[in-house]
């Protein structure tokens, strides 16, 4: 475990040793204030929660998230320099989990970054802070499962516009897969596939979470998706490293 922190570590300082930490959280914080208070009419609603925060934050994420997962494999493929690290004394599986800790770990400051909107709610009125905080986590969580399809799809390319690509798409099905509209089609013509949807829907665990609610099912979901496209993106790294 030592090893895979030592690799998270390195590579969280690589986020800030460049612009790409600061553009990404600045973009992030604005986005997210905008949202939340002006197009989810926070005032207007006359309620202090953070209900508009936490339903526009995955889609904040589907967006920026591949932008960070982009490069972390595809560019080491690119420079050249994925043999360098694969040949360090540590196993694939060390590498792809200390890239990804890292990636989460920088999500997480980003996170704790928006605590302003904390106590803008708490001076606003009288808020479940029992409810915030399981938002929170269930922020963590969607983050986590959005930055694992996003490693996994930068192994499979040296491209980081098509790792980008790739990741959102794959990322925007499973966050429209609870949709009513896409259930209702598949329910009519795909009714296996239709209960399937569902089943692997992230916006609906996701849900759970800002409703005060952690079910173990839903970190079940969770850690099982984010462990599944870890495994593949083990994977797809022993495949193309010599590529």
């Amino acid at each position: 475990m030592s090893k895979t922190l030592v690799v998270a570590n390195r590579e969280l300082r690589a986020y800030f040793a460049t612009p790409v930490a600061t553009v990404f959280i600045v973009i992030f914080l604005v986005l997210q204030g905008a949202l939340t208070f002006n197009l989810g009419q926070f005032f207007d609603r006359a309620q202090a929660d953070l209900n508009p925060f936490f339903t526009f934050i995955p889609w904040v994420f589907l967006l920026l998230i591949p932008a960070i997962t982009m490069r972390l494999w595809a560019e080491e493929r690119r420079l050249g320099t994925i043999e360098l690290l694969l040949t360090l004394p540590i196993t694939q599986g060390q590498a792809v989990l200390g890239k990804f800790l890292a990636a989460w770990g920088f999500c997480a400051i980003a996170l704790a970054l928006t605590f302003p909107f904390v106590i803008a709610v708490n001076i606003l009125g009288s808020p479940d802070n029992g409810v915030i905080a399981s938002g929170y986590v269930g922020c963590l969580l969607i983050a986590g499962a959005f930055l694992s399809v996003g490693a996994a799809m930068s192994a499979v390319t040296r491209n980081q516009v098509i790792a980008f690509v790739l990741a959102v798409a794959i990322c925007f099905v499973f966050a429209v897969a609870s949709n009513p509209i896409v259930n209702d089609f598949l329910a009519k013509n795909v009714p296996a596939l239709g209960e399937f949807t569902r089943r692997i829907a992230v916006i609906d665990r996701f849900t759970d979470f800002t409703r005060g609610i952690i079910a173990l099912r839903d970190l079940i979901y969770f850690a099982t998706f984010i462990g599944f496209f870890l495994f593949l993106n083990t994977v797809l790294v022993d495949q193309r490293k010599a590529d």
